[in-house]
């Protein structure tokens, strides 16, 4: 069905699983998968708190863990980038030329319909398609 899936990852969120078997089964024969998280920079005063190897030391557990997540997964690469969630998610998939995102979303709730979710965003904003796992 689709050549090229990226599947942005919360790493904390449980759902990993779900959604990367949920692209296997999207990915066409020869296709490729890419599992992304994007690291978060705290902003604000909360950076002017922390020592520049706190920060690398939190970019460097999210990359370890990724790669735990993916290590038994055929045909899946692993990439952590820095930036904001769904911006750089979008970015990402845009500059590689990505044709389905693989996404997870928890059940949405009066905050998600305020300010909306991280999927959300993404569903709005991709010039690709985008399939959205929702877990109960």
């Amino acid at each position: 069905m689709y050549k090229k899936i990226l599947v942005p990852l919360a790493l904390d969120h449980g759902i990993s699983p779900q959604t990367l078997g949920a692209a296997q089964a999207l990915l066409s024969e020869g296709g490729e998968i890419t599992a992304l998280h994007v690291y978060e920079i705290p902003r604000g005063t909360v950076s002017t708190y922390l020592r520049e190897d706190a920060i690398e030391y939190g970019r460097d557990a999210a990359q370890k863990l990724l790669k735990q997540k993916t290590q038994d997964l055929e045909g899946v690469q692993s990439e952590v980038i820095n930036g904001h969630a769904y911006r750089s998610i979008i970015e990402y998939a845009d500059s590689g030329q990505f044709d389905c995102i693989v996404i997870g979303s928890h059940k949405p709730g009066v905050s998600d319909f305020l300010m909306g979710s991280t999927a959300a965003k993404v569903v709005r904003h991709a010039a690709c398609a985008v399939h959205v796992h929702r877990t109960r």
